[in-house]
């Protein structure tokens, strides 16, 4: 991907004000650091991962080592960190990722990136529809015993998602940061109770020995982990409804990352813990996403496995709530910079939330859902397929895209600083986003390598290509809009990634914005 020096650092164009239109700007001074915090560690449905992405990686790439691998990919999402927080105090945007490779690399790779952005949310957001419609399925023959079909409680999700995205962020970050806590104390208690009653191998560190990241799955499982982190990086898509963006997307960002490699490491370790680690990987295996479960039921008993299975919907829809809001605002955003129609890039009403991507995004989960709803049992005979497939095909689009994303940003964050002249300056920050993107660079590798074993296809299925091709054709796309857009209508290309300062004054006839 190239640079585009001609929209690079660049201040506003000619013909472009730095007016706030009441309606084309989000409402700031809604958040501070706990809502914002709670608003994106919610995306990281911290329950969902341990009871279901944890347990694969345990079953499917036989790793031991997982907590250490957490601390690994915290350590290089830190390094990452460090360029993309800085470079958060200059670029206020709730565009987020495309608006930062926007200001480093140029207008047509922003214009590139933010298609990919709309397509790794909107992924990640429709995906979890598919595990969420599942398991309220089965709560209800569980508790209720009554039989319905997973697409109707995924249906119903998404509606009341839709309605959600139109109030309110500090109204979500309540509804967010509740739920939240909650899981987090659940898997809290757990921990503890497996280190109060370990194995038969007792409170064992081997998970943490290197030794354990041997083997041909360490590529894959890291793609299965570092999914578990997403979210952490949305903190600057609200940098604009914050009261001091660039104190609160900074802090916010690193105590995400920090807390979540923490949390996750000990929490794997526990795992390991409470079967031994010489049992984790054919225990998982065994009890599959239900290793939680089990072991909770036998420490700490029905009752409290039952609120856990409760939690674990509730989770999920946390995040699928927090991946809409960031959906609604990058289709904000997009729309105000003349990369979606101009409706996207309106507030609505009394609430200033971005209500027209919040639409587009509840329009195309029911879609999707409705197409795998329709493609039911067919040709496989399995009930549930048409549900794995939304989960695992939407959060691994999802991941690698974001992965691409952030290693792009990591490039993006240098040249924006090399270009400012302020390379001597912040030459640690470099440096350590360099280290980022090549770590970001390599995983998106492996990720791309093993993209049959991530989405359950064979070696030989078309999907191992096709599904990572979304990605690729995103992409393309979106930088033939913007070379098209650089050639035919340059101010508007000269808006790329500007966010409030792309508000074009009107002519004299024209009256205001």
């Amino acid at each position: 991907m190239t640079t585009d020096s001609s929209s690079t650092n660049r201040a506003p164009a000619e013909g472009i004000s730095t007016f706030k239109g009441q309606d084309r700007a989000l409402r700031a001074d809604r958040l501070g650091t706990g809502g914002l915090l709670l608003s994106v560690l919610a995306a990281t449905a911290p329950l969902m991962v341990v009871a279901g992405v944890m347990p694969t990686t345990f079953a499917v790439m036989g790793i031991v080592g997982q907590p250490l691998l957490f601390v690994v990919l915290g350590a290089v999402l830190v390094l990452f960190s460090l360029g993309y927080a800085e470079m958060s105090r200059h670029v206020h945007n709730a565009g987020a990722f495309y608006a930062y490779i926007s200001r480093g690399l140029g207008g047509t790779a922003g214009a590139g990136a933010a298609l990919v952005a709309l397509v790794a949310y909107n992924s990640l957001q429709v995906g979890i529809y598919g595990i969420f419609g599942f398991e309220v399925s089965g709560l209800f023959a569980t508790y209720a015993d009554l039989e319905v079909a997973w697409w109707i409680p995924a249906l119903a999700a998404a509606l009341a998602v839709g309605a959600l995205g139109w109030l309110k962020i500090d109204v979500n970050a309540k509804v967010l940061g509740v739920l939240l806590v909650i899981e987090v104390l659940l898997v809290v208690v757990f921990d503890v109770a497996a280190v109060a009653d370990p194995g038969t191998e007792g409170l064992s560190l081997h998970a943490f020995n290197p030794d354990t990241l041997t083997g041909a799955g360490v590529g894959t499982a890291l793609c299965f982990c570092i999914a578990a982190f997403l979210g952490f990086e949305q903190a600057p898509v609200y940098a604009e409804e914050t009261s001091r963006p660039h104190v609160l997307v900074p802090r916010v960002m690193f105590l995400a990352v920090t807390g979540v490699a923490v949390f996750f490491a000990i929490s794997s370790w526990a795992l390991t813990v409470a079967t031994g680690p010489a049992s984790i990987v054919s225990t998982s295996q065994e009890q599959s996403a239900g290793l939680l479960f089990f072991l909770t039921e036998d420490r700490l008993g029905s009752t409290f496995t039952d609120v856990l299975h409760v939690l674990f919907v509730t989770g999920m829809f946390a995040a699928m709530l927090s991946f809409h809001n960031v959906v609604a605002r990058y289709a904000f955003a997009m729309g105000r910079e003349g990369l979606l129609p101009a409706a996207f890039g309106r507030t609505t009403g009394s609430s200033g939330a971005p209500g027209t991507g919040s639409l587009l995004q509840t329009g195309i989960a029911v879609v999707l859902v409705l197409i795998f709803a329709l493609t039911d049992d067919k040709p496989t005979g399995d009930p549930t397929a048409p549900v794995l497939h939304l989960f695992t095909w939407g959060g691994n689009i999802g991941a690698l895209s974001v992965i691409v994303l952030m290693a792009i940003a990591s490039l993006s964050v240098v040249v924006f600083f090399v270009r400012r002249g302020a390379a001597r300056a912040q030459a640690w920050r470099l440096a350590t986003s360099a280290l980022a993107g090549i770590a970001l660079v390599a995983i998106a590798v492996y990720t791309v390598k093993d993209f049959d074993v991530l989405v359950g296809a064979g070696p030989d299925s078309a999907l191992r290509w096709i599904l990572p091709g979304v990605i690729g054709l995103a992409l393309v796309i979106g930088l033939v809009q913007g070379a098209i857009l650089r050639s035919r209508a340059p101010e508007t290309h000269a808006r790329i990634g500007l966010g409030n300062e792309a508000f074009q004054l009107e002519k004299e006839a024209g009256g205001t914005p």
